[in-house]
């Protein structure tokens, strides 16, 4: 079975469980942060997957770590996981949770990379436009590109808007090309 299938089971059944027991938003925080210090710390998930230290030494090291920083709830699924020997599932777990916590609550990530830095009044307005036209709740990630020139690249999902002065120059030269051939 894969990572990520194995993954998935487990944050299903911490959901579920989370939900059985009032603290979804807890043990959502928990995740996050579980999920960012693995990933800002590639030796602790390497700790995690390795087989050959202890279960007992990898549930210390999490103790040490996230016992005064995360709920019961989700400690406890640590302690499972690493007794069921499978804490190198643990990051691909808690990045799987937050994607059904996302999916439950309707939230949708969005990118917007412009030539320029956004003003608030344009975060809004494109904000309101992503969420008008999709639902739910969006999480906007802004990034500067000044090699656009000018405009925007919006990404929603699977979805790309390029409003960007570079692409439309690269659209006039490609045309040009074919004009050429001809």
């Amino acid at each position: 079975m894969s990572e990520v299938t194995v993954a998935i089971r487990y944050a299903k059944a911490l959901i579920d469980l989370a939900e059985e027991q009032k603290a979804v938003e807890a043990v959502k925080d928990d995740m996050v942060l579980f999920y960012k210090t693995v990933r800002s710390s590639p030796e602790l998930g390497a700790v995690l997957a390795n087989p050959i230290v202890s279960h007992s030494k990898k549930k210390a090291i999490l103790a040490e770590i996230f016992a005064d920083k995360v709920s019961k709830v989700s400690m406890a699924m640590f302690n499972i996981m690493i007794d069921k020997g499978r804490g190198e599932v643990l990051y691909t777990t808690s990045h799987e949770f937050i994607a059904l916590y996302d999916i439950k609550h309707n939230i949708t990530y969005a990118k917007v990379i412009s030539a320029a830095e956004l003003s608030e009044a344009n975060k809004k307005k494109l904000l309101d436009d992503v969420q008008k036209a999709i639902g739910g709740t969006i999480k906007l990630n802004t990034q500067v590109d000044p090699s656009l020139i000018g405009g925007f690249v919006l990404t929603v999902g699977d979805r790309q808007v390029d409003t960007s002065v570079a692409a439309s120059l690269k659209k006039i030269k490609k045309d040009f090309a074919s004009i050429a051939t001809i």
